[in-house]
């Protein structure tokens, strides 16, 4: 049964979607990282909101873990690089508290404008300032959002509800979706300078950290205002004090900040300055929501291999996992051929698919095919780290899809160029779930992928199978099946000798020093 570790205070809603699905789930939020290094090799997922740090000591220590899911959007406490390394999913939860963040957006945006939190405070002390806190309406206003996604697209329709103009920024939005949302899809420059209100709805990453600094704070128009309920960091805090004293900012409001917990801030006490202590998401609803979704995302994977709202992998329905399963175990098992005949530098890999594959989604297989290729020459590979592997190493991917029948009903090819020329294996499913070699170099040859093999080049002259057939039996290593295929009479041909145990490299040399042989490599299925 799997396991999975609730270490931060999630929903009780969680804990039962768990049972429910038949998964034993410890809840212990406020566990130390102290007793998380010790206790997560246990799970095979992990449950958690925002105080949990997930580090890579974490993931170093969590040999059975193959799940990090994060009820809510932001992962910074992820070590993302770790987990995709040691093979573990990050999944988050983009949807759950979109529109209460949104909400908090915009009531944050009117408690700036009108001075709410000011008026409140001065108001209970009995002053009745009311000539003081004259504040500026919305109506007709530029609403310049930097970064137009699930919430700052929200943020848009609400605002464009107060009747306010939406400029925004963000390098993935199309210009169609612009346009259904009715906002105006514009530069960084162009939205600094001419935005009333800046509000920000970006991850924070080395391309958005501080992209509110104060150059920016310059050229945006004297009078405007900040919101950032998106991560802290995203703003120069120590330009934007500045910026509120001067009166060239009007006022900012934050949720989220570059240290949390902030017990204390630059700005906590700069003119004009709205703080709330990270509530985007604090809502009944919201956490409700995020709970149910991240509990019912990891019980799926680990019940069915579906994966959701991943962050280091590509989504896989509930309804495509099982028809997946044995094509990524195919895959994998013809790039182990692959990784085991090839010594020389890898150039490339091409995945082809034909008949029924050609449907399918095809990321998982070439994940699954650069595990069996790379991992003669790197054991810490896996389907979540072999693409970056293979594109730290300058290999180059591609996957073409044949939507035409073929002599089998569905078929699989691998093509590696290497230093030297080009290495191809071709496969399929027998029965819908029995992996099968159908042709090796382009020479037609079926067999199953044995424990222990033997593959040969050879050249297609009489005496080598009773050649090869005296060296092995000299030698005490009994033959279990014998697999031929040739071009033409004569000519180049393949043979994949099943042996009923591995075979050391002195039986290799002797047999390669056969006149016939061309080449000879020892392979292994054995538990893959």
């Amino acid at each position: 049964m799997p396991k999975v570790l609730i270490s931060d205070r999630l929903s009780e809603s969680a804990v039962d979607i768990f049972k429910k699905n038949k998964i034993e789930t410890i809840y212990n939020p406020g566990l130390s990282h102290e007793d998380l290094l010790k206790e997560i090799n246990n799970f095979d997922g992990l449950a958690i909101r925002s105080a949990t740090k997930v580090t890579k000591e974490v993931f170093k220590n969590a040999k059975n873990l193959k799940i990090v899911g994060r009820a809510g959007i932001g992962t910074d406490n992820i070590d993302k690089i770790a987990a995709t390394k040691n093979g573990v999913i990050v999944m988050n939860t983009p949807f759950g508290n979109a529109v209460t963040t949104a909400e908090h957006t915009i009531a944050l945006m009117m408690s700036l404008v009108r001075m709410i939190p000011q008026a409140d405070r001065s108001t209970k002390l009995g002053k009745w300032e009311k000539s003081k806190f004259n504040g500026t309406e919305i109506n007709g206003k530029y609403l310049g959002l930097i970064g137009c996604g699930n919430i700052g697209s929200i943020v848009a329709s609400r605002a464009l509800g107060l009747k306010m103009k939406v400029l925004a920024f963000d390098p993935f939005l199309i210009q169609d979706k612009a346009s259904e949302l009715g906002v105006e899809k514009v530069d960084l420059e162009y939205l600094l300078r001419n935005s009333d209100i800046i509000s920000l709805h970006t991850p924070l990453t080395e391309e958005t950290k501080n992209i509110i600094s104060s150059e920016a704070i310059c050229i945006m128009k004297k009078g405007s205002r900040i919101i950032n309920c998106a991560r802290g960091g995203l703003v120069d805090e120590v330009a934007c004090r500045a910026a509120l004293e001067t009166g060239h900012l009007a006022g900012a409001a934050f949720d989220v900040f570059t240290e949390e917990p902030a017990k204390k801030n630059i700005l906590f006490d700069a003119p004009n300055f709205v703080a709330t202590p990270h509530l985007g998401a604090a809502t009944i609803e919201a956490q409700e929501n995020v709970a149910i979704q991240i509990a019912q995302q990891i019980s799926d994977y680990l019940n069915t291999g579906a994966v959701v709202n991943a962050l280091n992998y590509p989504s896989v329905s509930a309804e495509e996992a099982p028809i997946l399963k044995p094509y990524v175990r195919l895959a994998y098992l013809m790039g182990s051929f692959l990784g085991q005949v090839t010594q020389e530098g890898i150039l490339s890999v091409k995945l082809e698919l034909e008949g029924k594959a050609s449907n399918l989604l095809d990321v998982p297989l070439m994940a699954s095919a650069l595990v069996g290729i790379l991992e003669p020459s790197s054991a810490a590979v896996n389907n979540i780290s072999s693409a970056s592997i293979a594109s730290s190493r300058g290999i180059s991917l591609s996957t073409i899809k044949h939507e035409r029948r073929c002599d089998y009903e569905t078929l699989l090819k691998i093509t590696i160029k290497h230093d030297n020329g080009e290495r191809t294996i071709t496969g399929t499913l027998i029965a819908g779930n029995k992996p099968r070699i159908i042709n090796i170099q382009g020479i037609s040859i079926e067999s199953e992928f044995p424990k222990n093999a033997l593959y040969l080049r050879n050249y297609d002259k009489p005496g080598f199978i009773g050649d090869l057939g005296n060296k092995l039996g000299n030698n005490n290593i009994n033959i279990a099946s014998f697999h031929l295929g040739r071009r033409n009479v004569g000519g180049e041909a393949i043979a994949l000798v099943e042996i009923d145990e591995k075979i050391d490299e002195k039986i290799i040399f002797e047999i390669r020093n056969l006149p016939q042989v061309a080449r000879v490599n020892s392979i292994n299925f054995e538990g893959k």
